[in-house]
């Protein structure tokens, strides 16, 4: 159940970030991430507001600290990755940002997980298909900005999934709430501070809903996996997130991949199977 949930979660997240970088080529992404994360916090707002009236207030713990950390870690991580799709070729910035798999990891074995021999097998695999899949960039046979951008969104999302997965043992509902209200409240900031929402429009709003509203449901599915076995396993198969995005680039905008990064696509579907059985 757990590799189904996490894999689940890579699938929408991958679609999530396709057609949030295909809206982030006429919006600034800062508008996008903060739109999108402001309409799920509706949402989210309403489902807590109903749970209260049903008599369940939300209880209070350690979860608020690790959501707040997982809501600006995320919200910085998508600005940056939406601008470097925006930018550069997608089915290269999504492996390279998906490399912040390293951060629950390596976190989740100091926090005492112990990931079989097998597992561990995949993890490598897995890595291993996701660099390889970066292979142009790598080589500097592009721009060097959407790598750096895409570096960044990798430190950022792996220090979310982590946070997510902390907060989420205590409360999965709330640690998603309080993840949203923390981005949101930065946005709102910078929105005042700017005096603009980025251009953005009525008729963007429900393309906006949608993605905002998919990057939730990813958030939620690997929150689950993740908060009922081991963050280092949920967190290499919810990485893998830059497959979609790359078939869907393929698909949609014909985006050409070199046979190195078919190698990766493949080692890195590998690796999924190796730790899911």
């Amino acid at each position: 159940m757990l590799s189904l949930l996490a894999l689940a979660s890579s699938a929408v997240w991958g679609t999530s970030d396709f057609f949030g970088g295909l809206v982030a080529k006429r919006l600034p992404a800062i508008a996008v991430v903060g739109v999108t994360q402001g309409l799920a916090f509706v949402l989210l707002s309403t489902i807590v507001l109903v749970r209260l009236g049903l008599g369940h207030p939300p209880e209070w713990g350690a979860w608020l600290g690790w959501a707040m950390l997982a809501g600006t870690a995320g919200a910085s991580g998508l600005v940056a990755f939406y601008t470097a799709l925006a930018s550069g070729t997608m089915g290269v910035v999504a492996p390279i940002a998906s490399m912040g798999v390293v951060v629950p990891v390596v976190l989740g074995v100091a926090s005492g997980e112990t990931p079989t021999p097998w597992v561990w097998l995949g993890i490598l695999v897995a890595v291993v298909g996701i660099v390889l899949a970066s292979g142009p960039e790598l080589s500097g046979a592009v721009s060097p900005r959407p790598v750096l951008l895409a570096g960044v969104a990798a430190v950022c999302f792996g220090t979310a999934l982590f946070s997510l997965d902390r907060a989420a043992r205590e409360s999965l509902l709330m640690a998603l709430w309080g993840m949203r209200a923390t981005s949101v409240t930065m946005f709102v900031i910078a929105a005042l501070l700017l005096r603009s929402v980025g251009g953005t429009s009525r008729r963007d709003l429900p393309q906006l809903a949608l993605i905002g509203f998919a990057d939730l449901l990813a958030n939620a599915l690997f929150a689950t996996a993740s908060s009922r076995g081991q963050v280092s396993i949920a967190a290499v198969l919810g990485s893998l997130y830059p497959v979609a995005t790359i078939l869907l680039a393929r698909l949609v905008l014909g985006e050409r991949l070199r046979r190195i990064q078919q190698v990766g696509v493949l080692c890195a579907l590998a690796g999924a199977a190796v730790i899911s059985l």
